[in-house]
């Protein structure tokens, strides 16, 4: 009996591929590319299985290709904004994607985030790079106290409570909230947190903000001009959910306006495409979308969706099905 072809639209950890190879009729992408529009139709054309990431538009025009073999995505992600969701179960694809592997990690560049843009971590460094640094002295490169400020955010599932848990327990910082679903009143209770009744509520406030809210229709562009404009002038925004939650050019001029005082960045709507405004202000931090960036993390991401890929192919449901 011949096995399942799979198609993996960008390299994965090779341990992972290893497993990937062993199982399935495999076909990698050897030189990392992104994959085009064409070539994701193809894919979905040839192949039993699609293992796209967030990197991968999987929108309708690709998902309704005829002839269809595909029957599963496996996605290597926990988000799945960049698939068309209706129109993959209008054909009849099971869609999976890889939840609680990549909580913690993506939690620690979180509070990364927020350490480097309130202590100016960022600058400090590339001032000490560039020999710029002539000595200590009481009024250099000042930032903001963190241990004991007010954190709020925006959602509170699982990486949102572990950036909780290390702001709260690690650096003292009152937690607040808005989610429409909260946690278990005891998760509520270890963290001392208060739920707000909105999210205006939240945004005055907290002097810092993180996001963990998914992407979509429903939060594009939750955080607009107006939103910022009700954030305290001395706050900042974290953001390691996705680009889209937040209006880029509002963003960028209330950086540059001084109507909040910085931001730290791991995601961008439109990426890779930066908006070249961000390079003009000293007060973001920017990483290039590394919230899951580690071996254990991503060698985890690829085997949660092997492991969807054979419960699928036994005829049994997958553990994180979406679709």
């Amino acid at each position: 009996m011949s096995k399942p072809k799979v198609i993996v639209t960008r390299r994965w950890p090779k341990a992972v591929e290893k497993r990937l190879v062993e199982l399935y009729d495999a076909q990698l992408n050897e030189d990392d590319h992104p994959l085009t529009v064409a070539e994701l139709q193809d894919a979905m054309r040839s192949a039993d299985a699609v293992c796209p990431t967030v990197t991968d538009p999987m929108t309708a025009e690709v998902l309704n290709v005829q002839p269809l073999r595909a029957k599963i995505l496996g996605n290597f992600g926990v988000g799945f904004n960049h698939i068309d969701v209706d129109a993959a179960k209008a054909r009849g694809l099971t869609v999976t994607n890889t939840p609680e592997v990549l909580t913690d990690c993506t939690a620690d560049i979180a509070m990364l985030l927020l350490l480097a843009v309130a202590r100016r971590g960022m600058e400090g460094h590339e001032h000490v790079r560039r020999k710029e640094w002539t000595g200590w002295r009481p009024t250099h490169m000042l930032g903001t106290k963190v241990t004991g400020k007010i954190l709020g955010l925006i959602g509170m599932g699982r990486i949102a409570q572990a950036v909780a848990r290390k702001a709260h327990h690690g650096f003292g910082m009152k937690i607040l909230f808005v989610d429409p679903y909260p946690p278990a009143q005891n998760v509520v209770d270890d963290l001392q947190a208060r739920r707000c009744e909105s999210l205006e509520e939240l945004l005055n406030d907290s002097d810092f903000v993180s996001l963990h809210c998914p992407g979509g229709k429903e939060t594009y562009h939750l955080l607009d001009a107006e939103k910022f404009r009700m954030m305290r002038p001395g706050a900042y925004l974290i953001n390691t959910a996705r680009g889209d939650v937040v209006d880029n050019r509002a963003l960028i001029l209330a950086l540059k306006n001084g109507t909040i005082a910085g931001a730290g960045l791991d995601v961008y709507e439109g990426e890779p495409d930066l908006d070249p405004g961000f390079l003009e202000l000293d007060n973001v931090v920017l990483l290039p979308h590394l919230g899951s960036a580690t071996v254990e993390t991503r060698e985890a991401m690829g085997n949660r969706v092997i492991d969807n890929l054979e419960a699928f192919f036994a005829g049994k449901t997958p553990r994180d099905k979406v679709v």
